[in-house]
């Protein structure tokens, strides 16, 4: 059975989430940076009164990726679960696209680190490999680290 992913870009890699732990896609958002926050922490955004931390996700992830883009991020996916809301910061937004669970690959060996423990996996499409990210472990991580 299919399931739906919010797809979304960092560098040359396609990421996607599953689309019923995204609340909204906010472009251009006013963030406060924090002083002494983790260099994954941009700052807060207020998001409708609720106080929501922007997290980059190029940083949390430690992606070293060849096409940088050199203007700061301004794609927010924000991404809640039960305990949870976080802004994640990403170089732009993709479609929202059907995918088979079946189809999902283990991620490769090429990445490492704590990109390759939050991936549920990678999805062959006509053009682009799609990784599949966990929010709850992403979350977590995010939590555990003291990024937020």
């Amino acid at each position: 059975m299919p399931r739906q992913y919010c797809t979304f870009w960092i560098g040359t890699l396609l990421f996607g989430i599953p689309v019923d732990h995204v609340q909204e896609v906010i472009v251009h958002q006013r963030i406060t940076p924090v002083p002494l926050a983790s260099e994954s922490v941009r700052g807060l955004i207020n998001l409708r009164g609720q106080i929501v931390a922007a997290v980059d996700l190029r940083a949390c992830l430690a992606l070293s990726v060849d096409n940088l883009v050199s203007e700061p991020r301004t794609v927010s996916i924000i991404v809640c679960t039960k305990a949870e809301t976080l802004s994640l910061l990403v170089d732009r937004a993709g479609d929202v696209l059907d995918v088979e669970e079946s189809g999902f690959d283990p991620p490769p060996a090429t990445l490492d680190g704590i990109a390759l423990k939050l991936l549920t996996g990678v999805y062959q499409l006509d053009s682009h490999i799609l990784h599949g990210l966990d929010v709850e472990l992403l979350i977590g991580h995010v939590e555990a680290a003291g990024i937020v």
